[in-house]
């Protein structure tokens, strides 16, 4: 029976990715501070959802996590890792420990994930070892300045990590959703702070939530990890989104300041 570990797997993008998973035989590691474990009815055998308790915050809590999977299983095939939330609003007016906590989650709650569970992956000499990034890493969104940083920040560390693990037969991907309609917008910290200043913010803020309702399935971007998990070579980047794919080889190829031009149309 092959093995998954997925953080943040309760809600939105990571539950639709562990569901998929499980009813495809898979024993799923469910890592969140809230969840529940699924077996029996609607999956296969083998399928099945084991939740453990996890704060990715904290690097105690990440560690005992990772040690209780492997009082349950001595190999693991993939590793997602998917926690994180968002945050909104201007740059000058974002409280500092708003922003720091946004990188906390989503970027240093990577690393804590990383760290933990890197040494049974070299250990068994081999695994995959899955970013959820976003396409704000590559095209970053106004009034998401913090959320598009922590993400691109997952994107380096994923690049540069891949070549530090390739001897040990781990390989390294990033998968980048673009709009997909979960509960994660509800759940955005949103700050209104200093829009008397910056008129344009919630206007901005109100087309990238629209776009976020109207968004992909959860389950098409769980599709997409099942890819990546069991293909030949899996590839360092993914896109979740044919559109989004257009748009990403459309910044690699134009000048970026017509690229961030085009945005600054699109949320103003």
């Amino acid at each position: 029976m092959q093995t998954l570990v997925i953080s943040g797997g309760s809600s939105g993008i990571g539950k639709a990715t562990a569901s998929l998973f499980a009813e495809r035989g898979w024993c799923v590691f469910e890592l969140s501070r809230h969840g529940v474990s699924v077996t029996g009815e609607g999956l296969p055998v083998t399928g099945k959802i084991i939740h453990i308790f996890c704060d990715v915050c904290s690097e105690e809590s990440t560690r005992a996590a990772i040690a209780e999977v492997l009082k349950q299983t001595d190999h693991i095939d993939v590793v997602i890792s998917n926690a994180g939330y968002g945050i909104s609003g201007s740059v000058e007016f974002t409280n500092i420990p708003d922003a720091e906590h946004q990188m906390d989650v989503n970027f240093m709650g990577a690393v804590r994930f990383t760290q933990a569970v890197l040494p049974q992956l070299r250990k068994q000499h081999g695994g995959r070892l899955i970013y959820t990034s976003s396409v704000a890493a590559a095209l970053p969104v106004p009034y998401q300045a913090f959320y598009s940083a922590s993400k691109a920040a997952i994107n380096a560390m994923a690049l540069a990590l891949a070549n530090e693990v390739k001897d040990f037969g781990i390989s390294v991907s990033v998968m980048m959703p673009g709009d997909v309609s979960t509960g994660f917008t509800d759940a955005r910290c949103k700050s209104t702070a200093g829009e008397e200043v910056y008129t344009g913010a919630r206007k901005a803020i109100t087309t990238m939530e629209h776009d976020e309702r109207a968004g992909m399935a959860p389950r098409q971007m769980a599709q997409l990890f099942y890819h990546i998990a069991t293909c030949h070579d899996p590839r360092p980047q993914y896109v979740g989104g044919f559109s989004y794919r257009v748009l990403c080889f459309l910044d690699r190829l134009l000048p970026k300041r017509f690229v961030n031009w085009i945005e600054y149309k699109v949320y103003s």
